[in-house]
This record gives structure tokens, sequence and C-alpha cells, in this order.
């Protein structure tokens, strides 16, 4: 197993998640998330995704995320995406390098700060992040739409899943 084979236990996971939500939900504000909706913690994940197989030829930066306002509000049009990156992502060169940048103020003058890295460690980042952001959805879902019954794995690392079940031995 490699990197790639994160991006595709995310994307079903994601994809399991939109078959299950509505828009309206999707695109609800939630006091939990501070105002924003699931579909703006979707549209985030997915962001970062298209940020790496963009700059994946040489140069990546996360800042520089397209933010489209559609997958934030549509649960088909991210489904989509989903689609599209679980596929895009299979025929990359995980031993590929590039350089990954990213300023760490707001401060428009402030230049880049740049680190060599390989496509497969944006890969297992991605699908750090990715864990990270379905974990508040679940809580979010949870707190706000408890009718939805969602999947006890979504949002937990491997590594918890792992420890779960040993302990349950």
């Amino acid at each position: 197993m490699d990197a790639r084979k994160g991006t595709q236990i995310i994307s079903n996971q994601v994809a399991d998640l939109l078959d299950i939500i509505n828009n309206q939900y999707y695109s609800q504000s939630l006091s939990t998330f501070n105002g924003s909706s699931v579909g703006q913690h979707i549209r985030h994940v997915i962001d970062f995704y298209l940020c790496l197989i963009s700059g994946s030829n040489d140069f990546i930066n996360y800042d520089n995320r397209e933010r489209n306002p559609l997958i934030e509000t549509d649960c088909l049009t991210a489904k989509n995406f989903i689609e599209i990156i679980a596929q895009k992502v299979q025929s990359m060169d995980i031993e590929q390098k590039v350089m990954v940048s990213s300023s760490f103020v707001d401060d428009e003058e402030e230049q880049l700060i740049s680190i060599p890295s390989s496509v497969g460690r944006e890969l297992m980042y991605a699908y750090d992040h990715a864990i990270h952001h379905l974990a508040m959805i679940k809580i979010g879902m949870q707190i706000h739409f408890p009718e939805i019954a969602i999947s006890k794995d979504l949002g937990v690392a491997p590594s918890t899943l792992k420890y779960r079940k040993q302990c349950a031995q």
C-alpha cells in the first residue's frame, strides 16, 4: 500500500457522507463550526487535494486555494470533484520531488517559505488534514443533525481504529 490508498479511503468516506446529507444540511451554517458549514469543510478538504494535484509538477502552495462556492453548497458537485481527485491521484508519481510553499502571516509583503517534499509525503499530509476535518464534521453533524446516521469510523485515524481493535480483544 502507498500514499495513494489514503486518498481512495478519504474519497470513499466523503462520497458516503455526501450520499446521506442533503444540500440544505450540507450548506447550513453551524454554530459548532463558528458559522461555517459541512460543505465549507468538505470544500476545504477538496481544495487541498486540488492544490496538490495542480502543483504536483514541481510547486505546491496550499494558500492558493480556489474556494469554489458551488462545492460548498451542492453535494453532487462535491462528489464529482471527489471522484475526479480519487482518479487523478492514482496516476501520480509518489516519489516525485516538489517544493511546498506557505506564508505564516497575512502580510502581503511577507515572502513565502519553501521546503522540499514529495508527492507521496503531500498525499499523506492531505489525508491527515482530511481526517481532521471529517472528525469535526462528524461532531457537528451529531450535534446539529442527530437524525442522520453517520459512520462511526468517519474522521477516525487508522491508528486509532487499530488501537480500538486491539483493546477489544
